[in-house]
């Protein structure tokens, strides 16, 4: 599409006041920055985050586009002036600055990955999001290694299934939880050594059964809570504990020791609020260490269910709920 077919207006996701019922505005169609690209829109990824931001408790960026959506795929409209790379016509994927839910977005150059061959841009919706948080949490902070026992807690979430393909094919063994012996076997078949329902099991003792207490080198944690005196003491010396979210809570009563005897990291870390010269230096990595397994079917996205745009709201209630498992996608128009 040619800029001068590009409309003036578009649909787009609004929320007038914390928690109030979603629905559909009309706005102006965005213009690129010089380093951004102009996207037309065929499927967006929900994320926990665009909750939290809609109840009121993750305010984005002053910069950032107030309308929801952190990342979509679709087809490259128009480029700024400074953009070389892109032109319109190409497929691409991209985190974005806010604005997702709508026909219309602009991404940071930075931020855009082409769709992977053979993948349907409900699937390619399913990355940005997912790839560079794992990527960061995993490897550019807890530096996971080959050979090395990951375990990721959430594992039948968007950003728990991305993680378990990636660091399987990247060759850590991994060990995850999930809340049904369903998801728990769709877990293993994607490459977890041993999956756990938490609701009948627990981890620990599964764990510890199985000779991993003192033994886990890199913990990736998005439920808080009770979770963390388990992941102190499951880790191995020298091991790394990452959080991402604290869905159990902020607040918990803790033993330390295990810190100190076994000179254990404890990080964290949210994406949103890193700078665009970070989270390129992570989509760089991404396209020399992750694209490959992309391209060879070693990882693709768990998809959920899908939604059209006018259905947000039920989308909203199907993350709200949390028995899904993968990636809840809207889409635009007729997107496959």
């Amino acid at each position: 599409m040619s800029t001068n077919t590009i409309p003036q207006y578009c649909r787009h996701v609004a929320v007038d006041a914390a928690d109030s019922p979603l629905h559909i505005a009309t706005g102006a169609v965005p213009t690129p920055h010089a380093d951004e690209i102009l996207i037309q829109v065929a499927a967006a990824g929900i994320n926990r985050a665009d909750l939290l931001q809609r109840a009121g408790l993750y305010p984005p960026p002053e910069d950032a586009s107030p309308v929801l959506g952190l990342e979509v795929a679709g087809t490259v409209v128009a480029t700024g002036d400074s953009v070389e790379d892109w032109h319109a016509g190409d497929a691409v994927c991209a985190l974005t600055h806010g604005g997702g839910y709508a026909e219309y977005a602009v991404a940071p150059v930075g931020q855009c990955l082409p769709v992977p061959t053979g993948f349907s841009m409900t699937e390619a919706a399913a990355l940005p999001e997912a790839l560079l948080t794992i990527w960061h949490n995993l490897y550019q902070r807890a530096r996971l290694l080959p050979g090395e026992r990951v375990l990721i807690h959430g594992g039948a979430s968007g950003m728990g299934t991305m993680g378990v393909m990636m660091a399987s094919a990247l060759g850590a063994v991994v060990y995850t939880t999930a809340g049904s012996d369903e998801k728990c076997r769709a877990l293993e078949a994607r490459g977890a050594t041993r999956a756990i329902n938490y609701k009948t099991e627990d981890f620990e003792q599964v764990l510890s059964d199985l000779g991993l207490r003192n033994g886990v080198n890199v913990t990736l944690d998005m439920v808080g809570g009770d979770y963390i005196q388990k992941n102190l003491n499951l880790a191995a010396p020298e091991g790394r504990i990452v959080n991402i979210a604290y869905m159990r809570g902020f607040k918990t009563e803790v033993n330390f020791a295990p810190l100190l005897i076994k000179r254990l990291v404890m990080t964290g870390s949210t994406l949103r609020a890193q700078t665009f010269e970070q989270k390129a230096i992570m989509k760089n990595e991404i396209m020399t260490t992750v694209f490959p397994h992309l391209e060879n079917g070693d990882i693709r996205p768990v998809i959920d269910s899908t939604y059209p745009l006018a259905e947000v709201e039920q989308a909203h209630a199907r993350m709200k709920e949390g028995t899904h498992m993968g990636k809840i996608i809207l889409l635009m128009e007729q997107a496959s």
